[in-house]
Order: C-alpha cells, then sequence, then structure tokens
C-alpha cells in the first residue's frame, strides 16, 4: 500500500536527532520472529532533564516537583552520567506509571528562604533504536483477549474518543477502500494473466495444419469436451474472489486514511473527533485519530511522547501468541511499521493518573510542581529543563 501524503516535520527535531546520531551507533541482533519488529543501529546521545527552583516571591515550604524523564523500552536504553542537586533537595528518585508507561524523576524540597534556589538536573546517555517493519507481517494477528498489555490499549482516553459514531464511519470508510483496492488489484491481476484457453491455442499452434486435417477426418467428440473444460476453468479461475486482507492490511488501511484526510499544521492539541471534522491537525492530533481508529476496530494503540514530537504505536501478536509494539509517523515522510528517526523516548500511553492530581486524567505524565507559600510570599518559579546536548 502507498501513503499518498507528506507532511513537514520539525526542523527541531531533526536537528537534534541529528546531533545525536553524530556521536555512534549500536548494531541490534535480528528478532526470532520473522513477525516482530526488527531494531536498526543504535543512536547514542546526551541528555538532561531536572528542574531549577526559586523562591522569588517569598520563601516557600513542602516544595515537590515531578519531571519527566527519558523512559527504558526494547527500543531505548538510558544510563545516568551525571547529577547535579542542591543541598536543599532532601530526597530525589525516580517512579514508574501505568507499569512502564512512564518514568518521572520526584523532587523534594522542604522548604526554600527568599531567594533561594533549589535545583535538580540529570544527564542521561541514551541509546535509541531504529525500527524497522518485519520480514513477515502476513503471520500477525489480533492479540489474545488475556494479553494484559492488550486490554490497556483498547478503551477511550483524553482527546480518543473509542466507538464514537464519526470514529467508527471512519474506520469503515478505511476498510471499505481497501476492500475496493483490493478487489481492483485482483481484478487487473486476472486480465493481465494469460488464460489457460489461451496458453493451449498458443502451444498447439504449430499443429494447427495437422488439427486442421483431423477435424476434415472427424474430430473426435472427447477431443471438443477437452477444450471446453479448459475455457470453462480459465473463466473460473478468473472469478475467483480476492484474498481476505490481513490485519496489518487493516490497520495500514486506518494509517492512510488519517493522512488522507488530514493535513498537517501546527497548532494546538485536538481529539480525534475534532480534528477528523476540521482535517487539520498536527502530530498529537493525527496520531489520536489513528489510536481511536484503531481501538474502535479492537486493535491496541497508543501515543509515544517523544523530544519534540509525538508519534502512535498499534499492537498485534505474533504466530507464537508474544505481543509487539508496532510504531507509525505523524509527520514527516510516512511510515507504517517502522519508525526510522531514533528520538528521545519520554512516555508511551495516553492515560495517567498522578496522585498529586487526583482526579484529573492526563495525556501526558507532564511536568508539575506543588509548594505552599509562607504568609505574605507567592508560589516559586520553576525553569523545567529538558534538552539534547
Amino acid at each position: 500500500m502507498i501513503h499518498r501524503r507528506l507532511c513537514v516535520l520539525g526542523v527541531a527535531a531533526i536537528v537534534a536527532s541529528a546531533a545525536c546520531s553524530a556521536r555512534g551507533q549500536i548494531e541490534q541482533p535480528a528478532p526470532q520472529s520473522a513477525a516482530a519488529p526488527r531494531l536498526g543501529p543504535g543512536t547514542v546521545c546526551r541528555y538532561r532533564t531536572g528542574a531549577v527552583i526559586t523562591a522569588s516571591r517569598g520563601a516557600v515550604r513542602n516544595i515537590n516537583a515531578m519531571v519527566a524523564a527519558p523512559l527504558e523500552c526494547p527500543e531505548q536504553t538510558v544510563q545516568t552520567v551525571d547529577e547535579d542537586i542542591s543541598p536543599t533537595v532532601k530526597d530525589f528518585r525516580y517512579r514508574m506509571l501505568n507499569g512502564d508507561g512512564a518514568r518521572q524523576m520526584l523532587i523534594s524540597i522542604p522548604g526554600l528562604a527568599n531567594g533561594d534556589v533549589g535545583r535538580a538536573v540529570v544527564t542521561y546517555e541514551v541509546v535509541t533504536h531504529t525500527i524497522l517493519p518485519p520480514l513477515d507481517p502476513s503471520l500477525l494477528t489480533l492479540p489474545s483477549r488475556r494479553d494484559k498489555e492488550a486490554k490497556r490499549y483498547l478503551n477511550p482516553s483524553p482527546y480518543i474518543e473509542v466507538g464514537h459514531r464519526h470514529i467508527r464511519r471512519a474506520v469503515e470508510e478505511a476498510l471499505a477502500a481497501l476492500e475496493e483496492e483490493e478487489n481492483d488489484e485482483s481484478a487487473t491481476d486476472a486480465e493481465d494473466e494469460p488464460s489457460a484457453g489461451d496458453a493451449a491455442d498458443k502451444a498447439t499452434d504449430s499443429d494447427e495444419a495437422a488439427a486442421a486435417d483431423a477435424a476434415e477426418a472427424g474430430a473426435t467428440a472427447g477431443e471438443k469436451d477437452d477444450k471446453a473444460a479448459v475455457a470453462t476453468a480459465a473463466e473460473a479461475e478468473s472469478t475467483e474472489p480476492a484474498a481476505e486482507p490481513t490485519i496489518w492490511e487493516e490497520v495500514e488501511a486506518l494509517y492512510d486514511y488519517t493522512l488522507d484526510h488530514v493535513k498537517y499544521e501546527e497548532g494546538v492539541d485536538k481529539s480525534a473527533v475534532q480534528v477528523l471534522g476540521e482535517g487539520v491537525g498536527d502530530c498529537q492530533a493525527i496520531g489520536a485519530l489513528f489510536v481511536a481508529m484503531c481501538r474502535t476496530h479492537k486493535v491496541p494503540a497508543r501515543l509515544v511522547w517523544v523530544h519534540d514530537h509525538q508519534y502512535a504505536e498499534f499492537y498485534l501478536a505474533d504466530e507464537t501468541g508474544e505481543g509487539h509494539w508496532y510504531p507509525i509517523e505523524t509527520a514527516g515522510t510516512p511510515a507504517f511499521g517502522e519508525m526510522r528517526i531514533p528520538r528521545v523516548i519520554l512516555q508511551k500511553g495516553d492515560n495517567f493518573r498522578v496522585k498529586e492530581r487526583r482526579g484529573e486524567k492526563l495525556r501526558y505524565a507532564s511536568d508539575f510542581l506543588t509548594g505552599l507559600p509562607t504568609p505574605g510570599g507567592g508560589k516559586p518559579s520553576v525553569k523545567y529543563i529538558r534538552e539534547p546536548l
């Protein structure tokens, strides 16, 4: 299937990726299943995250900051190489959210006098691999209903309206277009292939004169029946129905639909239904629509937050029943089942709950700060750091 439209990818993301790739690459062994995604060379770079908190409007107490940190996952490894933590920070640790969906840096400061600064900045060495498509995606199927990883990513989440009537209609249109395309290809192949009758005629061209003599002498009824049987078989072959599309092809049709119906345009975050109606959106909006369509079609899917960008992943099982995640690009050159640009991965998922933010369903486990000003004071200022070096 051909992806028919290109989007413009943020220059900053490309520059950041190029800066990392200049530092070196690491090879990765091939997977055991031909249906599994393959890891390409690993790109090594330094990445820094943290927070600098200043009591700029009076003394503050009970300060707690949460900062997104690079995520360990199959295609990315993370190692701490430097920690810059001020004496005012009394507790510094990490926690995981949604199992292995996000990694948060937790910074705790009992108090800051007016004008004091609390600082916690960590530098990591991050190795991120590109992802190559599977060698044989026809082996893939929907995951088992007992697969816990799959269940987590089938329900609605913020900005992703699973099962909405507009999303259902979009899925139906995408799959109908795929079926029409498959039938057209099947019909074209049948027209291009010589029939069995044509082949038989060509094979006997050299014997035409002899056949004519035999006909004059009286051809047997059996010979005539044989030719009729060959022609009938050829006609039956040309009318065979097209093969059913694989689940991989169906998901690819959903991806093509998002690219065909949404023009890339930088802007605010939008829900899947909103971007479908407006027809314009950025990488987040395109990803939200794809994820909503996948989940509506019972294919687990999720958003992936990387440095200066978002893309999406879908989840299928190989011939052994083992599940794998496959990425799709939401900006720049279309890429289905592969990720050609290694970007630092910060989060996988789109529905987080954080105890410090009660009652909120979060698309991102984003940076957040709490603190209590002393009487007459104000909230502290904070600078969040998230940058490649």
